[in-house]
């Protein structure tokens, strides 16, 4: 196996540590309060490591408004997935999440003008069929977390196809740097009225959560600089693997066989719609642009 996709694996185990984490804490505190803490703690592995660009040019960008756009629509995301993985089965919000392509999809087509193949149209719908069998609306009440994970996933899908327009012109320190400072500033502001101050053992759990992400981030770009990204892009899907078990581990999460069904479904048909595609996956770390996309 590549060493790049090892990597990846570990990433997206580091990414799905941190979601999980999130889970625990989450009762106790705004979804505000959790993004400024772990997006803050999130930035400290890169600010280690980044020796190429620096930090003042961040706000030296070719796309101005489109670049504003995206920390907005970002930062929205980041809440609503937020409060979707505090409110309902952890399994269920990664499933959910995953139907963001379909609505990166259909924007990249009207917006970007790229050209999807009927396999990939046909296959995208199978794994929104498999979605509704893990949710099963109609048989099942939903509740404001279910309509914030999907509400995520069409806010997601915006972000992607702009970071998709903005990624080839703009710095990479433009990309985190200018997210990170409006992430913090924002999510600061509305933490404020309710704030609760973190015991020893809350904060720590916060600072774990934004190191899982900013060391899953580093982690995908240590991947992609020694594999092709179209290798490790189906390794994301092993995130619903992670759902499963630390659902179950952590929180006493048991998907019924109809929802695992689903999940696999999912699977299966994200895997095929991923190494379907032959246009060239850009990579950017996740954790600067909290689901997202690629």
């Amino acid at each position: 196996m590549p060493i790049g996709v090892i990597l990846a694996f570990v990433a997206y185990a580091s990414f799905s540590m941190g979601d999980a984490l999130i889970k625990a804490i989450g009762p106790g505190f705004t979804v505000f309060e959790i993004a400024f803490f772990t997006t803050s703690f999130s930035i400290i592995p890169l600010a280690l490591t980044n020796r190429h660009e620096r930090w003042r040019e961040m706000f030296k960008m070719t796309h101005p408004w489109l670049v504003q756009l995206r920390c907005l629509t970002a930062i929205c995301g980041t809440a609503l997935i937020m409060y979707a993985f505090t409110h309902i089965h952890f399994a269920e919000t990664y499933a959910i999440a995953f139907t963001t392509p379909i609505f990166v999809t259909l924007l990249s087509v009207l917006i970007l003008k790229e050209h999807v193949t009927p396999l990939r149209w046909v296959l995208l719908l199978v794994g929104f069929a498999g979605v509704l069998l893990v949710v099963r609306p109609g048989f099942r009440e939903l509740g404001l977390g279910h309509l914030a994970a999907f509400a995520s996933t069409l806010v997601g899908a915006v972000t992607t196809v702009i970071l998709r327009h903005i990624a080839p012109t703009e710095k990479r320190v433009t990309l985190v740097g200018v997210l990170v400072v409006y992430s913090v500033l924002f999510n600061g502001t509305m933490m404020l009225p309710s704030f609760v101050w973190p015991s020893w053992e809350q904060f720590g759990i916060l600072a774990l959560c934004g190191a899982f992400g900013g060391c899953g981030g580093l982690l995908l770009i240590a991947a992609t600089k020694v594999t092709p990204a179209n290798m490790l892009a189906p390794v994301q899907y092993s995130q619903l693997i992670w759902g499963i078990v630390l659902g179950a581990a952590f929180y006493h999460e048991y998907p019924d066989a109809l929802a695992i069904g689903g999940l696999f479904v999912v699977l299966g048909a994200g895997l095929m719609n991923v190494l379907s595609t032959k246009t060239k996956i850009r990579w950017k770390p996740r954790v600067f642009f909290y689901r997202s996309g690629l």
